[in-house]
């Protein structure tokens, strides 16, 4: 368990230290936040085609209401943690890597669902709009975060092959 935590930190620690740098932010995080925001205004289309993208920001061509998708919004945190803790966790890197694929996908789909909702919500009311963005929203992400892990733990292989405790104990063998 120390070992995990200690990988835990320092995984994050380095992902974190690498994100703040000039060629993550340009080669990665820019492209990711402009990404979302164009998936999330593609989806929107769908149903209101009075939505643009502009990089990072999604606004209304009918009323002018705009949100931009800034740092800690963008998901990317939330995949730093999900991924330091997949990493740290002892498992065979084949478990690893769909870990991560998954978590990834599981992360940054609810992430959309985020900043859509907030889109709209913002357009009936600022103040719920900032309570949601701030507080609610924040913690769904996070929570997110930890139960694709714990439920990532929970498809592991158990040490010696033994099944996972959710399996039915084999059936008794008669002579």
């Amino acid at each position: 368990m120390l070992r995990f935590f200690v990988l835990f930190i320092a995984i994050q620690a380095a992902l974190f230290g690498l994100e703040l740098t000039p060629w993550a932010q340009q080669h990665f995080v820019e492209p990711w936040t402009n990404t979302l925001a164009a998936i999330s205004t593609w989806l929107v289309t769908v149903f209101d085609p009075n939505v643009a993208a502009i990089g990072k920001i999604m606004r209304s061509t009918t009323n002018g209401f705009a949100v931009s998708i800034e740092a800690g919004c963008n998901g990317v945190e939330a995949t730093i943690v999900l991924v330091a803790a997949i990493l740290a966790f002892p498992a065979p890197w084949k478990y690893k890597l769909a870990g991560l694929a998954a978590g990834i996908v599981a992360v940054q789909g609810l992430n959309v669902v985020r900043v859509i909702s907030l889109f709209y919500l913002g357009q009936w009311n600022k103040e719920w709009f900032e309570w949601a963005h701030l507080y609610v929203w924040q913690a769904l992400i996070m929570l997110d975060v930890l139960i694709v892990w714990l439920i990532w733990v929970r498809t592991l292989p158990r040490a010696g092959g033994a099944p996972p405790p959710s399996a039915p104990p084999p059936a008794p063998v008669t002579a």
